[in-house]
């Protein structure tokens, strides 16, 4: 969904919720002064609506908003915009993790998934400058099953829940297997069921997961592949909805990643810090875009 003002429509039912006492009545944090006609409430909204578009530019942002002034009267100025962003960036946090704290827990299913972070083309790879002055930082080779295709970057792992909750994500080199990942995290999630897909098939950890921490994998089989058994049908469809679902904040990252590379030529490279902000505010928003959807159906 590429409508800004839809999606814009659908969270702010889901803020005024988590808001709560947060706010007054008007969709304002309490202040002396006369109260803004555009609300602290939506205010907040429309940076989740631009975060789920993938929109990271003002420029691209209020050239966007111009399509809308007729539905949306009460819109303030981009120098207003960068003054009250900075005023409801306590309250967009608290938001968020009301939100995250309520999809998060109480679910003993889960599906976990790895995408491609891309830096640069493999023709740019050796003359790449991130993470140059840090060995932790610096991307590595990496291929992508389900594209066929080899590139340069990163690896950004999942877990999420059925209801569409990401509960836990790391940004590794590409050149991690997925399942060194699930070994990671096999603490938080013990005795319950992780879905996957066939990159997690090892006829040792499978077992393992069992013993230690009472993990069952499912996962798809390979054709010629001895005593296979078909995935359960609603876990291969909730398994389908969330990849989709997780593929989408890619683009945002790889841009992100990008942008940071070439116009902070003083910086030393990607932070990891950065991407995993960018990463966590992508996924929220694009899950609650998602659950507000599912709710007007």
């Amino acid at each position: 969904m590429h409508n800004l003002y839809a999606i814009f429509a659908k969270i702010i039912d889901i803020c005024k919720q988590k808001a709560g006492n947060l706010v007054n009545k008007q969709g304002n944090v309490s202040r002396p002064g006369a109260a803004p006609r555009f609300s602290d409430l939506e205010m907040v909204n429309l940076s989740m609506a631009s975060e789920t578009v993938g929109i990271d530019s003002e420029s691209l942002l209020f050239s966007r908003l111009k399509e809308y002034e007729h539905k949306m009267p009460n819109l303030i100025s981009r120098r207003q915009y960068n003054d009250r962003r900075k005023f409801t960036a306590p309250l967009c946090k608290l938001i968020r993790e009301r939100i995250a704290n309520e999809m998060d827990g109480g679910e003993d299913y889960f599906c976990i998934d790895s995408k491609p972070i891309e830096v640069c083309r493999m023709a740019c790879a050796k003359r790449c400058t991130t993470g140059r002055n840090d060995y932790r930082e610096t991307p590595s080779y990496g291929y992508c099953a389900s594209q066929g295709t080899y590139y340069y970057g990163y690896k950004l792992h999942a877990v999420c829940g059925l209801s569409g909750g990401t509960h836990s994500f790391d940004l590794t080199k590409a050149g991690v297997h997925d399942i060194y990942y699930l070994k990671d995290v096999k603490a938080d999630y013990s005795n319950s069921t992780v879905i996957g897909d066939r990159g997690y098939i090892s006829a040792d950890v499978q077992p393992e997961l069992f013993e230690t921490a009472h993990i069952r994998l499912e996962m798809p089989y390979w054709r010629n592949q001895r005593d296979r058994k078909p995935l359960f049908p609603p876990f291969a469809s909730a398994r389908k909805r969330i990849e989709t679902l997780s593929s989408q904040p890619c683009a945002s990252l790889c841009s992100y990643a990008i942008m940071r590379k070439t116009r902070m030529s003083c910086s030393p490279g990607l932070s990891g810090k950065s991407v995993y902000l960018q990463s966590y505010n992508t996924l929220t928003t694009k899950t609650t875009s998602s659950l507000a959807e599912s709710s007007m159906r």
